[in-house]
């Protein structure tokens, strides 16, 4: 999984969880209900338009609000391959990290619809307007997505 390609969906600054997966359904464990709601805080329509493999490319302080792991989880499902932006909330990093869902750092310019390429161990995102450095996945953090997220990776690990 060091290389990601997908068509990007743009959104701003400080998007919270309750914008990436609204309240209401987080008693539910049905993956399917979590994709079905994606961004819909924001974007009602999300869910009908991404595409698996698709990037979600925003501002600073994204996954901002509570640590609902429910947040990249609903992406994950929904299609996204990978999030970039300028910067995250911390628990929305590692509950990403915890899930498989990679997401980098970088300071991109793209417009909507745009094909991202990202290559998390060298730590570059190429979009049509340059090439942009971004955080290299480590090596540890490169396994754990590579196996799934950290409950699959740990149940590999005691396999092993």
């Amino acid at each position: 999984m060091n290389n990601i390609k997908g068509r990007a969906w743009k959104y701003g600054n400080n998007i919270d969880t309750d914008v990436i997966i609204p309240g209401k359904y987080l008693r539910t464990t049905d993956m399917q209900v979590f994709a079905d709601h994606a961004m819909e805080g924001i974007d009602p329509e999300f869910s009908n338009k991404v595409q698996k493999g698709d990037v979600l490319v925003a501002g600073h302080n994204f996954g901002c609000g509570s640590s609902r792991e429910q947040a990249p989880l609903a992406l994950k499902h929904a299609g996204i391959s990978c999030v970039i932006a300028r910067s995250f909330a911390r628990i929305f990093f590692r509950n990403s990290i915890n899930v498989g869902l990679p997401v980098v750092e970088s300071d991109i310019e793209c417009d909507e619809g745009d094909i991202i390429e990202v290559n998390l161990h060298e730590g570059w995102v190429k979009t049509p307007k340059g090439t942009y450095n971004s955080n290299a996945i480590p090596e540890f953090l490169l396994d754990i997505l590579n196996d799934g997220g950290l409950v699959a990776h740990r149940k590999k690990k005691v396999r092993e």
